[in-house]
């Protein structure tokens, strides 16, 4: 509608006076103000973002994630919050932000691309990621043996190793399927690294799913392993991906009330909203009661990374009245803001430890472990563990960049 104008006594042009009503739903809509961000010197991360749900864009949007974490976190009925990661977290600097989430209580689920806990792994075996360039001349790293993760390098070299290292593991566990959950254990129980988002989840027996674990380097060591089996004459082990999804809804129908987490989007993402669909195994028909999410994935070419949290509605994986937020600000930016408002406002202080007791693939039990920083009893994997890692022979031919 164009501009009415009415022509005063004056000669001026003004506009058409509203009508009551219209003039009403004028003030609703202007019920809130856009308060500008004042920064002091002392002014805390937790403070910052908190006032940023009074700004608008996607500071608003940070600020309103920010809003739905206190829900989820202080939520009386203690909702297990499942976090599902995604993209170069551990190249971009964030493995020490979502190890503190983990042990600091936040996380009760952790569900990952393979890449992200298996570059974890390459830093608790003593390699390192290293500042490089977008810039770069690839064709000159690659004869150097340096993989580039957009402006961050790694050495091929000690990713073979740390391959080969995964490979051999897996010699010594029995033949036969086992879960993402399990192997994830299992190679927790080699690590000795206090930094280690793997060794931190076995700590405090956070179970750590990776429903796409063969596409990562985890799964080129685990194919190391087939293959030498194969060559030997001897049985192997495999990971059941249909096991991960019975173990992981077991998990989701033994909850009173669940919260998720998504960091940028992809397999995790659909992986824990499906695990929640496939309640009506159990005759169990609720969406998720908290969901938050920072990614940059688009929502106009209709992918799942980028899909909003209201059309997950429609289908049953967030609960109808959740409380939700989107942020599109990339992870490496976003991630420490929310956590710098959890660690600085203590959400979780008074959070209890979720405890999971396994029997196999079979959930017997999952409860809050009582107050405080107690820790969960961590179930050992078969064989016992050694507390001296496999050898790491080099493997003489080399791989695909795919980490």
């Amino acid at each position: 509608m164009g501009k009415q104008l009415r022509r005063a006594e004056t000669g001026t042009f003004t506009y058409k006076a509203l009508s009551p009503q219209r003039r009403a739903r004028k003030r609703k809509l202007f019920a809130e103000p856009v308060a500008p961000l004042e920064l002091k010197p002392s002014t805390t991360v937790a403070e910052m973002v908190e006032a940023m749900a009074d700004m608008s864009v996607q500071a608003r949007n940070i600020g309103l994630c920010a809003r739905v974490l206190r829900g989820m976190l202080t939520d009386e009925n203690r909702p297990t919050v499942l976090l599902g990661l995604a993209g170069p977290l551990i190249a971009a600097g964030l493995r020490r932000v979502i190890r503190d989430l983990i042990a600091e209580k936040v996380v009760d689920v952790v569900v990952s691309t393979g890449a992200i806990l298996y570059q974890d792994i390459y830093q608790a075996c003593g390699h390192r990621h290293y500042k490089g360039s977008p810039a770069a001349d690839d064709t000159v790293l690659r004869d150097l043996h340096i993989d580039r993760i957009y402006d961050t390098y790694v050495d091929e070299d000690r990713f073979w190793d740390t391959d080969s290292w995964i490979g051999r593991l897996a010699d010594r566990l029995p033949a036969g399927v086992h879960s993402s959950r399990q192997f994830m254990d299992f190679v927790a129980d080699q690590l000795d690294d206090d930094d280690s988002i793997v060794k931190t989840c076995r700590r405090y027996g956070v179970p750590m799913f990776v429903p796409a674990i063969n596409d990562s380097s985890i799964g080129i060591g685990l194919t190391e392993h087939r293959v030498r089996a194969l060559r030997d004459g001897r049985p192997y082990m495999g990971i059941d991906s249909i096991q991960d999804n019975h173990e992981l809804t077991q998990v989701i129908v033994k909850s009173e009330r669940t919260a998720a987490i998504y960091v940028a989007g992809g397999v995790p993402k659909n992986y824990i909203n499906d695990s929640v669909v496939m309640g009506y195994l159990y005759g169990l028909e609720r969406g998720h009661d908290y969901a938050l999410q920072v990614t940059t994935a688009v929502t106009a070419d209709g992918g799942l990374s980028g899909s909003t949290l209201s059309e997950a509605r429609s289908w049953g994986k967030i609960d109808s009245d959740a409380r939700y937020a989107m942020a599109w600000v990339e992870p490496s930016v976003s991630l420490p803001l929310l956590a710098g408002y959890v660690f600085g406002k203590r959400l979780a202080a008074k959070r209890s430890r979720l405890a999971l007791e396994w029997d196999g693939s079979r959930l017997v039990k999952l409860a809050p472990a009582g107050r405080g920083r107690g820790r969960a009893p961590a179930r050992k994997a078969s064989p016992p563990a050694s507390s001296k890692r496999a050898a790491r022979p080099r493997p003489h031919a080399r791989r695909s960049r795919n980490a």
